[in-house]
């Protein structure tokens, strides 16, 4: 059997950021089919026997975050600049060949570096060294950079067309949503293939455990309030403020929990956030110090728990994104069998709605009729079970593992051959 080894190759492999946590998915069923995973990025959390960090990856590294900020917000590239730029292109383009002899990796897949121009230096080393081995590549694209306003205004557009992404017969690109489907034709040409976001629905989510069991008392959260979860980043476009509305407009006692920091993203939003809620005369409250990416405890023994500790305790999540790629928190929602309001955003209308889930709708503003579906929903039990139960059955046939399986195997297929698969012996 020839030998099946992918290298996965992004700014950072840590965290619980989307472009992460889907590769963590995609290695998980790789692995089912017999494949090897190694991991190069500026930043992992995988085994160091399957591992190559070269801190330059990052899209934080100093150096990076220079060329960057400099790339962006005028039209004309200071000779200077170009100078760097391609000093660090040929840099991390050794380190790429590094990485590809010392794993013996003969399929790369590129999570997101080919998309948005975070570290644009590693793009043209990535198109390159693709360029110059005609490796079999899977460019895994998360965002393009045509949907982020600030990366418009620019003084790199010929590095664009050449590497976000790069038109090259050895690479598969494979998006997230019909939308980004249609505009890399429209705008490049290329073609691709879609493969959604996707959860372990086969398995199911696991059980609150001894160390959990104190959720709401850590959180607190008496047991007469109702617990609303917000669990994402406190940025501008997760519309967190439709959530503050709607437990403010609710007849019933409520808090509302963010699980998250604001990240790289700045904390003036989290204060507009912090302002509605006393204007609302709500409680919410932001726990991103107790909810990490791992159990633990904190320096006053408090407990620290991961993000699927919080969901069960849960009894509405709200999702009022204004834009999302996809929309993991949702699937999450689902998996975990919770009501859930969602705004009808773009991805959500066109490649989510039509299947035909139950969920508390909103159009980019809390109704009256929002208001009063949600309070029938957390008061008719068995209609938020059936509501749950059809949503799983669902996401188990639209967003399964089972359905990331087969399409991988068919990429590995066309890249590597008919090679005998471990799930097919």
């Amino acid at each position: 059997m020839a030998s099946k080894r992918v290298g996965f190759i992004s700014f950072r492999f840590a965290g619980t950021d989307g472009v992460s946590l889907e590769t963590g998915k995609w290695a998980t069923v790789l692995d089912q089919v017999g494949c090897e995973c190694y991991f190069m990025a500026g930043e992992l959390e995988t085994l160091t026997d399957h591992s190559f960090i070269e801190e330059k990856l990052h899209f934080q590294h100093p150096e990076i975050k220079a060329i960057c900020d400099e790339c962006f917000g005028n039209t004309i590239r200071p000779r200077l600049l170009t100078s760097k730029i391609h000093d660090m292109r040929l840099f991390l383009k050794s380190k790429i060949y590094e990485f590809i002899k010392t794993f013996n990796i003969n399929l790369i897949v590129v999570e997101n570096a080919l998309t948005i121009p975070l570290n644009i230096p590693l793009a043209l080393a990535l198109t390159e060294v693709i360029s110059e081995t005609g490796m079999a590549v899977i460019a895994h694209h998360h965002d393009f950079f045509w949907e982020r306003k600030r990366f418009l205004r620019n003084c790199v557009w010929d590095y664009f067309n050449m590497a976000f992404p790069p038109h090259l017969s050895s690479i598969e690109h494979v998006v997230i949503n019909t939308s980004g489907q249609n505009q890399l034709a429209l705008r490049t040409g290329i073609s691709s293939t879609l493969i959604p976001n996707v959860m372990n629905f086969e398995l199911g989510p696991p059980s609150p455990d001894d160390f959990s069991n104190n959720v709401r008392a850590d959180l607190g959260i008496s047991d007469d309030e109702l617990f609303v979860l917000q669990p994402t980043r406190v940025v501008q476009r997760k519309g967190i403020e439709h959530a503050v509305e709607l437990v403010g407009r609710m007849k019933k006692k409520a808090v509302l929990v963010i699980s998250h920091a604001s990240g790289d993203e700045g904390y003036e939003y989290q204060m507009r956030v912090r302002e509605y809620a006393d204007l609302m005369k709500i409680r919410a409250i932001f726990v991103n110090d107790i909810i990490k990416e791992t159990r633990g405890e904190t320096e006053d023994k408090r407990r620290i728990y991961v993000l699927e500790d919080i969901y069960p305790h849960a009894d509405l999540i709200t999702y009022p994104s204004l834009i999302e790629g996809f929309g993991n928190a949702f699937l999450e929602a689902i998996w975990f069998r919770k009501p859930i309001l969602v705004n009808n955003y773009s991805i959500y209308a066109t490649d989510i709605r039509p299947k035909g889930f139950r969920v508390i709708e909103m159009d980019n503003f809390i109704s009256s009729e929002t208001i009063k579906f949600t309070e029938k929903v957390l008061n008719d039990s068995e209609l938020a079970q059936e509501m749950a139960d059809v949503n799983y059955d669902l996401g188990l046939r639209y967003y399964s593992y089972s359905l990331l399986r087969n399409q991988l195997k068919a990429v590995l297929t066309r890249h590597l051959g008919d090679l005998k698969l471990e799930s097919d012996i």
